[in-house]
């Protein structure tokens, strides 16, 4: 389309998610970020800013501090039942922002 302008990186922030429960430690599930970043399950009008873009990798604006991100997705989790009982933890990290367009995400 003439005039249409798209962007690969639309969000000033991206980061890397992992869940630890018990002993076990993964990146979090598309389908678990997708539920947290919708406003309609969560009512945190902080959270509006996020975009999740695969397993454990989410976008964020700089209105979002990673810290609370993680304290909320951790709470919000274990309320759910996601760690089958036990207390799931959250580490959000910044991935490196020098990818160039088309390159797999990693972690730091």
């Amino acid at each position: 389309m003439p005039g249409l302008y798209c962007r690969l990186s639309m969000y000033a922030q991206r980061l890397f998610v992992e869940v630890l429960i018990g002993s076990e430690r993964r990146p979090c599930p598309i389908e678990w970020l997708d539920a947290f970043c919708m406003r309609n399950f969560t009512g945190e009008a902080e959270f509006d800013d996020t975009l999740p873009l695969a397993e454990g990798k989410i976008e964020a604006g700089f209105r979002v501090s990673p810290p609370r991100l993680a304290e909320a997705l951790a709470a919000w989790l274990t309320q759910r039942g996601k760690g089958n009982g036990q207390p799931v933890s959250v580490e959000i990290t910044p991935i490196d922002r020098e990818q160039k367009p088309g390159e797999p995400l990693e972690k730091l």
